[in-house]
Formats: structure tokens, sequence, C-alpha cells
């Protein structure tokens, strides 16, 4: 019976979004192409509720949209993510009985401390937390630089060796999503709506004051030539390779040795299943809750300001604080019931959308921005990429080196806690290769292309006079979300391009929020068990009160560096992790057929050079 009164309340609920969507959606389209007369009828803050409500009803749509149980293969990872369904009744003992307190307690308790700090005392909370993060990233510059470049060194090694042929779960192991899928998720969950706000604006940033020690005088063509493989550099493999590096040691403890799906899955490659329950593993856990709610609360309300900030830019729609809190509300609410609905319906779903909108933006960009600067910015940028790598991957102590290189890395290293345990619950039936060469090659050639082509259009409307982007950060309080409805307004087809820019910004932040909150629900969840609906609801309340409490006491920034110090703890397990998995890969035995993807390559050189089809069988790739 509960099943069925599951279904009818999801099914009226569905219903409910897709007339809101419908209606909505419709009003939003007149506006489109008659702004002027629903401008005049609505006003522009209501103007601006009407467009929110058509996004959050349409995802809120595809989360609750039901699904045929034969169109996903729900093996594991799958099954690892399945959720516990529960009566009304049971709701509230369901939710405390199977929460961990030596997991939970920590983030709430630190979460807690710091928001009540920050409402009583907010300057000088903000002041203390920036300045020991600042000593901190200072102190800890080496050692991120050293663990990231470690991480793309073993990166290259699995994908390159005969280790990298292994297939996670036994040989007969199958995916549970098409490769396709598979990409789609690991890229729109690894990567927040940050991506849509400094596409455009980074290289500009890197174009004004060039990184130290490369010699290159600002605002010059070689200045944005450098700000672009500056922006490659921060975005690129290095960057994705402390997701794998997460994420390959914890799917091999998953899949290879019995661990659950947990962050401390990663040790057990070290110290052995048995450890696994004890207080001080499962505080690494804790680690990885703080680290991930940190993390994304920030976003959401950092990446909220920015965009009713580019709102207030692009028409003059003043927002006030509390239109700040019912935004994040709003994205609550759907975030959360794609998380609860679960990966295989809204998280997969709007994933989809996310990477739809990103290439028709992308596309649509490319074509009526100048193409022949785009095109031709590829090779000194590549170029540039290669000749400074080294530099800035080993650029000496500088202020622009901690406030740049070291804080992103410290950033996506706050992150990987819950990217890798997403990314190893994806993987079970793919091989090692797949897995690295997708999370860190494909990801990169994705955020490359997004990169080349907004920053190299920003640069050019820079360098030829069009606007003055630079002026417009600096009238605006250095906020660098002005940047793309300013630049957006320069090109052919502006309105739809504003519209699509708006529309990635909200689901970037979901695909991003709805994947940390069901992990978060996952770590936070007694060990064998699954978190249950209501569960998944209550952690994603807990995200929303985060980032409401920023937004409110101010200090967002504060908290964001707070998140970053997570960071430090991440990168030193990181090492453990890939020491422990070179350990186990060496001393498994493995099939004689594993080859590495060298000897593959070269293998098949006459076959190519005799058919002209340079195509490897299925098989050897999946």
């Amino acid at each position: 019976m509960s099943t069925n009164r599951d279904t009818d309340s999801q099914s009226v609920v569905g219903r409910v979004f897709l007339a809101s969507c419908l209606l909505t959606g419709t009003l939003v389209l007149i506006g489109f192409f008659f702004p002027g007369t629903v401008e005049d009828l609505l006003g522009g803050q209501h103007w601006l509720g009407l467009t929110l409500s058509f996004f959050g009803s349409g995802l809120g749509y595809l989360a609750v949209l039901p699904y045929h149980r034969e169109s996903v293969s729900l093996r594991e990872p799958v099954a690892a993510f399945r959720l516990r369904m529960t009566t009304p009744e049971s709701t509230v003992r369901s939710v405390l009985v199977h929460i961990d307190p030596l997991v939970a307690l920590p983030p709430i308790v630190l979460f807690g401390s710091y928001l009540v700090c920050a409402m009583i005392s907010p300057v000088a909370t903000a002041a203390t937390v920036e300045s020991v993060t600042t000593v901190i990233l200072e102190i800890t510059g080496p050692m991120f630089q050293t663990v990231i470049l470690l991480a793309l060194a073993s990166s290259l090694i699995l994908a390159l060796s005969k280790w990298g042929d292994l297939r996670l779960g036994g040989a007969d192991a199958t995916p549970a999503y098409s490769y396709a899928t598979y990409f789609t998720l690991i890229f729109t969950a690894g990567i927040a709506a940050g991506i849509v706000f400094w596409g455009p604006t980074e290289a500009l940033f890197h174009y004004r004051n060039p990184p130290a020690g490369l010699n290159v005088s600002p605002q010059t063509t070689a200045a944005a030539e450098t700000g672009l493989a500056t922006t490659l550099f921060h975005w690129g493999i290095s960057a994705w390779s402390a997701y794998a590096i997460i994420g390959v040691p914890i799917a091999y403890a998953v899949y290879e040795r019995g661990a659950p799906l947990r962050f401390s899955a990663l040790l057990t490659l070290i110290v052995g299943l048995d450890a696994m329950e004890r207080r001080s593993t499962r505080l690494i856990d804790s680690v990885a809750v703080l680290a991930t709610i940190g993390g994304i609360a920030t976003s959401v309300a950092l990446l909220s300001e920015q965009f009713l900030t580019g709102i207030a830019f692009q028409w003059g729609i003043r927002h006030s604080r509390e239109g700040v809190v019912l935004f994040i509300l709003g994205l609550a609410v759907v975030y959360g019931l794609s998380a609860a609905s679960g990966l295989h319906r809204g998280v997969r779903r709007i994933a989809a959308l996310n990477i739809l909108l990103f290439g028709l933006f992308a596309l649509t960009a490319g074509i009526v921005g100048p193409t022949e600067a785009i095109i031709q910015s590829v090779g000194p940028t590549v170029a540039g990429y290669m000749t400074h790598f080294i530099p800035l991957s080993l650029g000496p102590p500088s202020e622009w080196t901690t406030e740049w290189t070291i804080w992103n890395w410290a950033w996506w290293f706050s992150w990987a806690p819950f990217a890798g345990i997403f990314i190893a619950a994806l993987s079970r039936g793919r091989r090692l290769r797949t897995v690295v060469l997708t999370t860190v090659g494909a990801t990169s050639l994705a955020t490359a292309g997004w990169f080349l082509i907004l920053g190299q259009i920003s640069l050019t409307v820079q360098q030829a006079g069009t606007r003055d982007l630079l002026a417009v950060v600096s009238t605006r309080g250095g906020q660098e979300a002005v940047v793309g409805f300013s630049l957006l307004s320069t090109l052919p087809v502006a309105d739809f391009l504003i519209f699509v820019f708006l529309a990635l910004i909200v689901v970037f932040i979901i695909t991003s929020a709805d994947t940390s909150t069901l992990v978060t629900a996952f770590l936070i969840t007694r060990r064998g068990t699954t978190p249950s609906q209501p569960a998944i609801l209550l952690w994603a309340g807990v995200q929303a009160c985060v980032a409401l409490g920023v937004t409110v006491f101010g200090g967002a920034s504060a908290l964001q560096a707070l998140a970053v110090l997570a960071g430090a703890p991440v990168a030193g397990l990181a090492v453990f992790a890939i020491g422990g998995l070179f350990i186990s890969l060496k001393t498994q035995t493995h099939p004689s057929h594993h080859t590495p993807l060298w000897k593959k390559i070269t293998n098949r050189l006459p076959h190519i050079q005799s058919h002209h089809d340079i195509d490897p069988p299925d098989d050897e790739f999946d």
C-alpha cells in the first residue's frame, strides 16, 4: 500500500510541476519575444520570480518523473545508491536511528559554532578565519603542489600501464549506465556553476595580472595567450586528477576488496577492512562531510548572490537579502527532490539537461562570436600551457601563487571526497583506464573547450575596445558575475544566450548540490544501511541552512575559506591512497591478457596501416 501511496503522491506532485512549468514557460517565452509588454504588466522582480519558477518547476518535474526499471541496470553501483522507502509514521525514527553520530555531529557542531560566532561578531569571525586560512595555505602550498603532481603522474601510470586493464568488480561486471551517461554524471557533479561565471572572466584577470615568475607584461598579446593557458592549467588535467586519485582507490577498495562505499574506504588498502569500524576511521568520513557541506553550501550561497547580482546588472532588477533567501530555498527544494528521487531519476535527468545546455551554449557562442580568433587561439594556448606547465606547477611562494594556484588546488581537494565517492559508485564494470581517462581526460577536454571559447571572446572584446570588461568588474567591486552578462550583450542573439546562461547557472548549482546531498546522506547513515528519502531531504535542508546562515549573517567567503581548509587533510590522505593503491595492484595477480595501453596501440599499428582503421575494437576501451 505504501508503494501505491508514494506513486500516487509523486504523480500529483509531477502534475503540479508540469502545470506550473507550462504556465510560467508560456509567459517567459512571451516575455522573451515581447519584453516590454510583460515587464510593464509584472514589473522586474515579479518577472525574475516567474523565470525562476519556470526553471524550478521544469527541473522538479524531471526529478519526479517515473522511470522504467528495464531502462537502468540496477546492479552495483546503482544498488549502492538505493534508497529506503519509509511510511510517514516511521520517518522520524528511521532518520534518527540510522544516523552515525560520530560522523554527523562534528560537522554540525562546527558549522553551528561558526554561524553563532558570525551572528555575534561577523567581522571578527571572518577576519580570523580568513587570516588563519591564508597562513595555512602559505605553509601547505608546497604540499598541494607536490600532491597535485603526484596525482597527475599516478593517473598517467594507471591509464598507460597494464593495471589500467583491470575491470572493477570482476571480468564479468557490466556498467550500469552507458558511457555518455557516465561521463555526464561525473562532469556535471564535479564542477559547479563557477565554470559558468569564470568562463568569460578568469583569462581576463590573468590578462590584467599575469602569473608571477613568467615575465609577461600585463594587457599585451602575450598576456592574453598566457591568461588562457593559465586558466586551462587551473581547470585542466591537474585539477581533475585530484578527483581521480581519490575516486580510483575508493572504487578499487569497494569492488576488489569488499569495503563499504565510504571515503574512509581508501585507507583499507593500507590498514585492512578490520579498521573500518574504528572511531578514527569513521572520523575521516566526518572530514569528508565537513568538506562537502562546507564547499557546496558556500557555493550555493555565493553563486546565488552572484546570479542575482548579474540579474541586477543586466536588467536593473534590484534584489534584497530576502530575495537571495527565497532563491536559495527554491534551489533547496529542487535539489532535495532530485537527490531524494535517486540517482537514476532526478540526478541523471538533470545532469543530462545540464550537459545539453552546456554544449548548446558553447557551440552558439563559438559560432556567433569571433570564431576565427577562437580557432587561432588554440595553438598558442596549448603551446603556452605546455611551456608554462612546470613553472605554474612549481611556482615559488608568492601572493599570486597562493591566491590562485594553491587556493584552487585546496578547493579541488575539498570537493574530492564527495566527487571521489560518486565516481567510485558509478564505476563498477569499468576498467581503471576508463575511469582515469574519463575523470581526467574527457572532463578536461570539456572544460578546455568552454574556457577557450568564452575566454577568447572576452579577450577579443577587451582588446578590440568593444567593451571594457575589466572596468565593468571594477565598478562592481570585483564581482566576476557581471562579466558574462556584459560580454553576452555584445554578441548577436544576446537575449537567447543570456537566457541559456541563466539556465546553466541554476542547473549547474542543482547538479552539484543534489549529488553532494546524496553522498552526504550515505556517509552519515550507519554502515550496513541505506538512507531513507526523508534522511536525504534532511541533509538537503542542512546544506540549505548553512547557505542561508552565511547569507543572512554574512561571512560566506570566510566559510568558503573554512571549507578549503579541509582540502589539506584530504590531500594528505590522497598520498596514502596512492601508495596503498599501487601496493595492492603490484601484489594482486592479474590475468595474462592485461596489456598496457601503449602496447595495445603499437600492436594495432600494422592493422591500422593495412585497413586504414583507427578505431579499436569495442571491448578494448569500455
